[in-house]
């Protein structure tokens, strides 16, 4: 009967109330065909596939609105030898997207009559925009995808800024008349292309560019907002504040767990496609390492406390810079950094010592607890800043050998200041020696061979750690390169400490009696 705005009102009716009934939308678009309603047929062709991506009636109605819809020009291109009369439906679009009747060149179409030519098929489609086409194209079987590339320019691709050559010599191919089209060619003796075989992709570096340091990528990260940088980049900028460089999202939890993981896409895509700047990033990337890993030049310095060797420093690091400069301790495999304390002038004490770090525990906030123990002793020769810290040139320094009645002598006097040492230690109220033993340790056992280390025994380390010392005194003693020298500071300290504490016990004890 034809009555289509009822059969439409019947029709939105039961879409309402069973908008996942796949018929309902098939029968809605057959409605509005007939109300010659092409765009909204289009949405009820695809609402319906992308209900039952299998049903082969909705991708062949499909195929024939899109053709209605994205190409109108190509009715009235060909008007005079090809228009269908009033009595007579168009059905060149139906032949043109159907499988079961293939184009061959030189072949006329079935219901007009006329002959049409592949350059007119082509014509049809050059300024068109296919990539509607090939979304569609997709969800077909496998000789639908081939009926449609027949008519059908390759699909563009919407990921490249650069235009591929291949491309730009096509389009000039098929706009001069006095080249030889590029399908024409391929058909000639002298090569035989596949027309379908896709060019080889060549991707923009700029495509791939950390946002932070403006280079290729490396060791791409993508944060849980969907941005990627460089690892390193991206940790750097957590050091100051624990937010995306770009949307500001917080990150704390990526700085909880340490989930640094690379992105594997854009790794692959990097190596494949751009393997010389890949190259040449990782050579710049291994030559700032190297410069970071030696041990007498550059040594990266941490400005805080009096540190002793073979005895344990624990550190509290939230500050950026120390941060960065602990973390390439740990890249870098030296896990070591040098220890001064600050000056006036010099800006770092003239004498250290190197840092080997055992763990490092980090926090949410981003900040980290290093355990590191002493190593040597050092001697600061220049020193200079590197993104923020101070670095240096450093000298390592050994206590002088000594041999015959000097060494019996040495032998002697390391005997002595050791048993006088254990007798101070124990004179200690009980309260003080467990905040000592909580942060330094229990003392080392007495080496029986002095000159053993060449930084010298560890027990006389950590009884000049543990010793109530002002810095000058404590750097200076650091600074001796005699075992001879250092073990009679320690011994004159003993002696005024215990001094100063039988005179306050014998004051105290007066004061007692008096009362």
């Amino acid at each position: 009967m034809k009555n289509y705005e009822q059969a439409l009102w019947d029709a939105d009716t039961v879409c309402q109330r069973e908008p996942l009934l796949t018929k309902g939308h098939h029968i809605k678009a057959q409605i509005l065909s007939g109300l010659g309603r092409s765009k909204e047929v289009l949405k009820e062709f695809i609402y319906c596939l992308a209900l039952n991506p299998e049903c082969s009636s909705a991708k062949k109605e499909t195929q024939k609105v899109i053709c209605e819809v994205f190409f109108p020009a190509s009715e009235n291109e060909h008007q005079d030898s090809t228009a269908p009369t009033e009595s007579e439906p168009d059905t060149r679009c139906d032949e043109e997207t159907n499988p079961q009747h293939p184009l061959e060149e030189g072949s006329d179409t079935k219901d007009t009559g006329s002959p049409e030519t592949p350059s007119e098929k082509s014509d049809i489609f050059r300024n068109a925009s296919s990539s509607v086409l090939y979304f569609i194209l997709g969800l077909h079987c496998e000789e639908d995808k081939k009926a449609l590339e027949s008519v059908i320019p390759a699909a563009p691709s919407g990921t490249l800024k650069r235009q591929l050559p291949s491309d730009t010599e096509d389009e000039c191919d098929r706009n001069t008349p006095e080249k030889v089209p590029k399908k024409d060619a391929d058909s000639s003796p002298q090569g035989k292309v596949n027309s379908l075989e896709e060019p080889e992709f060549t991707i923009d570096v700029t495509d791939f560019e950390c946002a932070l340091c403006m280079r290729l990528l490396f060791e791409p990260v993508t944060t849980p907002c969907g941005h990627t940088f460089c690892l390193k980049c991206l940790e750097r900028c957590l050091d100051h504040a624990p937010h995306c460089p770009l949307c500001k999202d917080k990150l704390s939890e990526l700085l909880a767990t340490r989930n640094f993981n690379v992105t594997v896409l854009a790794e692959e895509l990097i190596f494949r496609y751009l393997p010389e700047e890949l190259s040449d990033r990782k050579r710049i990337y291994d030559e700032e390492m190297s410069e970071l890993s030696h041990l007498t030049r550059d040594v990266p310095i941490f400005v805080c406390a009096m540190a002793f060797p073979t005895v344990p420093c624990p550190l509290h690091v939230f500050e950026p810079r120390y941060r960065l400069m602990i973390r390439r301790c740990m890249e870098t495999g030296t896990k070591r950094f040098g220890m001064c304390l600050s000056a006036e002038n010099a800006g770092i004490s003239e004498y250290g010592c190197m840092l080997e770090i055992k763990d490092v525990r980090t926090f949410p906030d981003g900040s980290s607890v290093v355990d590191a123990v002493g190593i040597s002793r050092f001697k600061v020769l220049n020193h200079r800043h590197r993104d923020g810290y101070n670095t240096a040139d450093i000298e390592y320094l050994e206590d002088e050998k000594v041999e015959g009645p000097e060494y019996e002598e040495l032998a002697a006097l390391h005997e002595s200041v050791y048993q006088q040492s254990v007798s101070w230690f124990a004179s200690l109220q009980d309260h003080m020696k467990k905040q000592i033993l909580s942060h330094f340790g229990s003392m080392p056992d007495r080496e029986p061979e002095p000159q053993s280390n060449s930084s010298g025994p560890a027990w006389s380390w950590w009884i000049l750690a543990v010793l109530p010392l002002e810095r000058k005194a404590q750097l200076a003693i650091l600074g001796m390169a005699s075992l001879k020298e250092r073990l009679l500071a320690i011994r004159r300290i003993l002696v005024i400490i215990t001094r100063k504490m039988n005179s306050r016990q014998e004051l105290a004890n007066n004061t007692e009696r008096d009362n």
